[in-house]
Parts: structure tokens; C-alpha cells; sequence
């Protein structure tokens, strides 16, 4: 499935996205998802959708756990580890040294000019990811209808999103999608 050099261009790849992400590593989701299922075959697109499912309905870090279950079914354990910390350690160094220098900066002027220009860029990021995930998860239009069904009941009431969880993957386990 996958040759001897698999876990290092995995490695490597992951390391590069976690350092050029803004607004987090989920943000880099759609290039993770091009290399590891396009690019490379290591995933089917299915089980990217599921790796992700069941990284985000557990509470923690779940990118990093999404990454080291692509790690895992690349090389194994060692996979896991070295795609977990290729997901964070790249960044935690990355965001330790640039705190110390915002903060030594923190009155300045330029900074508010900053963060009001990465919010466009985050907001789109983060949209480009959802759209992503929305396809490689679904799979006709009778997902396409719960997906929207599920996002206007959330967005239309104050109901908890783990409900909508609830019932999708009742319904898929059922069998109905």
C-alpha cells in the first residue's frame, strides 16, 4: 500500500502544512485530504470522512488524533507518533517564539491592523475545509438533505450540534443514507 519512504513524505508534508496554517491545522484539511487520498491513494475517501468523524466527536485535539489515525494506517505505530508530532510541534515552536515577540509589541499600531486582516483569510480557510469534508462524506442527495437539514436546525435553534450527531449516525447506521 504504501512504499519505504511513505512515512517521511507523510511526515514531512504534515510538518510544512501545520507550520503555514492560520486558524489552526483544519484549516490545511483540503491539501491532507488531496494528498493523502489523491495524490498518494493511502485513503479512500470514505474513510478520510470517517477518520474525521470520529476525530471530532472525541473532546481533546482532535487534528491531531485524525492525523495520527492517517499515520497509523500509513506505517503503523511509528506513523501515528511521527504524524502526531509533525501536527503540533511544528506549530507550539512556531507560536512560542512569535507570542514572545507579539507581546513585546503589544501596544503597537500595526497589531489590530493584523488581526483584523487575518480574519477574512480564516473565515475562508475555514469554509474551504467544510466544503471539502461535505464532499467527500456525501454521497447523494439523501445526505446532501440531512446535511442541510442538520446545519438549519442547528443554526435556527439553540439545540446542542452533538443531537444532530446522534442522528446522523443513527440513520447511517440504519442504513437510510
Amino acid at each position: 500500500m504504501s512504499s519505504p519512504s511513505a512515512p517521511i513524505v507523510l511526515t514531512a508534508h504534515l510538518a510544512l502544512l501545520s507550520s503555514i496554517s492560520f486558524g489552526g491545522f483544519p484549516t490545511v484539511l483540503p491539501d491532507v485530504r488531496n494528498f493523502v487520498v489523491f495524490t498518494h491513494g493511502w485513503l479512500t475517501d470514505q474513510e478520510f470522512a470517517n477518520f474525521y468523524a470520529i476525530a471530532q466527536s472525541i473532546p481533546g485535539p482532535n487534528m491531531i488524533l485524525m492525523m495520527s489515525f492517517i499515520g497509523w494506517k500509513v506505517w503503523g505505530f511509528p506513523g501515528a507518533l511521527a504524524s502526531a508530532f509533525a501536527t503540533f510541534g511544528p506549530p507550539c515552536t512556531i507560536y512560542f517564539a512569535s507570542y514572545r515577540l507579539w507581546d513585546r509589541f503589544r501596544n503597537a499600531p500595526w497589531q489590530r491592523i493584523v488581526r483584523l486582516g487575518m480574519v477574512p483569510v480564516i473565515l475562508g480557510l475555514v469554509i474551504a475545509r467544510g466544503m471539502v469534508m461535505e464532499r467527500a462524506a456525501n454521497t447523494g442527495g439523501q445526505t446532501a438533505a440531512v446535511t442541510i437539514a442538520a446545519a438549519a436546525i442547528t443554526l435556527a435553534t439553540r439545540l446542542n450540534p452533538m443531537w444532530m450527531l446522534l442522528a446522523g449516525g443513527t440513520l447511517g447506521g440504519l442504513g437510510l443514507l
